[in-house]
């Protein structure tokens, strides 16, 4: 593709640089998209007709397409393929669906995490396009006709995703806090009420979430109960801060599952009730209870704080102390799953970024459509969590195992009379 650059080394549709950049995705897309056609056509070689004659072939190129990238907007003619094999079941021709470029893709998903970004900016819809189209060169696709119709269909995304069945789903162990964006919610005090749970085979997913005033207990009862009517089956263990909220409402909905305090947060919380002098220590001592090898150094390292600090700060003591058996919960699991149930980070580390990215939005706007837009960018990001360690070893946590010392203790066979 030639290009006529100017003077200040631009060209008609940006930069020199830019348009080197855009060419290069187009050319490697091109060949990804050959590559995918000539793999699909090998494969099926040996499928022939009575006359020996193959089934299927190349047949030309679709018509071009703009499709968006994070590179720009480039055009794309992408193979064809004249498929003759009938599928049995339906009688109909089977077709050949790009899975690099599907029929449908006017954009690449990478854009598609752009525009919930840009929304939780401030930005309206009207400035989504001179502000796309000075990254990628181009506005096609993206006109604020298009973006409306986003944030509609991510409002029905988030409201199916709110109403899915869980029967069929088992979440062993979860976490749950109250997430205070400030994003055009109409309530100064709402906040995200978001739960996530770990499944038997150890990977992570969002369960719910919903806006819901000051975490009371009402707003927590509320969600878990709508949880438990689709048919979530009770955790063995939940991980959450120190709002009495959510711990009420456990109770009363899950009144089977073990609780398990937030270290992050009750660290701080004990931290605020020490001068300035003497919170390095006091921190370290803290780290001590919580890093120690087994639940009895643990308790031991509790006793060895109350000691240390009782006498002087006995409000700090006393928040370590009186949740002595909800913040030690975790010793009781694997091991191998104490980094993660100790706090509530895989929350609070995936609502950082949308935190960062939520500052300065202050503007008017619906309940629904802040928190489907949030919750596009969870499940953006979802697509990028880790399991946890171990992740066998959550199946036999859901099944009864013992643990001690967070190794599992064989169950003793039961001898013959």
């Amino acid at each position: 593709m030639l290009s006529v650059v100017n003077a200040d080394a631009t060209t008609e549709t940006g930069s020199l640089i830019d348009d080197i950049v855009r060419e290069g995705a187009r050319r490697m897309l091109a060949a990804a998209l050959e590559a995918e056609v000539n793999a699909y056509i090998a494969e099926l070689a040996d499928q022939r007709d009575e006359n020996a004659r193959r089934l299927v072939v190349r047949n030309g190129y679709h018509q071009p397409r703009s499709v968006t990238t994070a590179a720009g907007t480039v055009e794309v003619k992408a193979p064809r393929i004249n498929d003759k094999r009938i599928d049995e079941a339906t009688g109909e021709r089977k077709r050949f669906s790009s899975t690099i470029l599907p029929p449908w893709c006017r954009k690449s998903p990478k854009i598609s995490e752009v525009l919930p970004l840009l929304y939780l900016h401030g930005l309206s819809s009207g400035d989504f396009v001179p502000a796309l189209e000075q990254v990628l060169g181009s506005s096609a696709g993206l006109s604020p006709a298009t973006v409306t119709r986003l944030t509609t269909r991510w409002q029905a995304d988030h409201k199916t995703f709110s109403e899915r069945d869980l029967s069929a789903t088992d979440y062993v162990y979860v976490w749950a806090t109250g997430i205070h964006l400030r994003i055009r919610l109409e309530e100064a005090k709402a906040a995200v009420l978001v739960v996530m749970g770990v499944h038997s085979d150890g990977t992570k997913e969002l369960i719910t979430m919903a806006d819901g005033y000051h975490e009371s207990s009402e707003s927590w009862a509320s969600l878990l109960r709508d949880c438990q009517r689709r048919g979530m089956r009770a955790p063995i263990l939940a991980v959450g801060d120190g709002a009495l909220g959510f711990w009420n409402a456990l109770s009363e909905v899950f009144p089977e599952t073990r609780h398990q305090r937030c270290w992050v947060h009750k660290t701080a919380n004990c931290l605020d009730s020490l001068p300035k002098s003497a919170q390095p220590a006091a921190k370290k001592a803290i780290q001590d209870i919580y890093n120690a090898e087994d639940k009895e150094h643990a308790a031991a390292a509790v006793t060895a704080f109350a000691k240390q600090y009782g006498a002087k700060f006995p409000k700090a003591v006393k928040k370590i102390v009186d949740n002595e058996d909800e913040l030690l919960a975790f010793y009781d699991f694997p091991a191998e799953h104490w980094i993660h149930l100790r706090t509530t980070n895989p929350i609070e580390s995936t609502f950082a970024t949308v935190r960062l990215r939520t500052k300065v939005t202050k503007g008017a706007g619906s309940r629904a459509a802040a928190l489907a837009t949030v919750f596009k960018l969870v499940e953006s990001a979802q697509a990028r969590w880790r399991a946890v360690n171990a992740p066998h070893l959550v199946a036999l946590v859901r099944a009864g195992a013992r643990f001690e010392r967070g190794l599992l203790v064989e169950r003793p066979q039961t001898t013959a009379a």
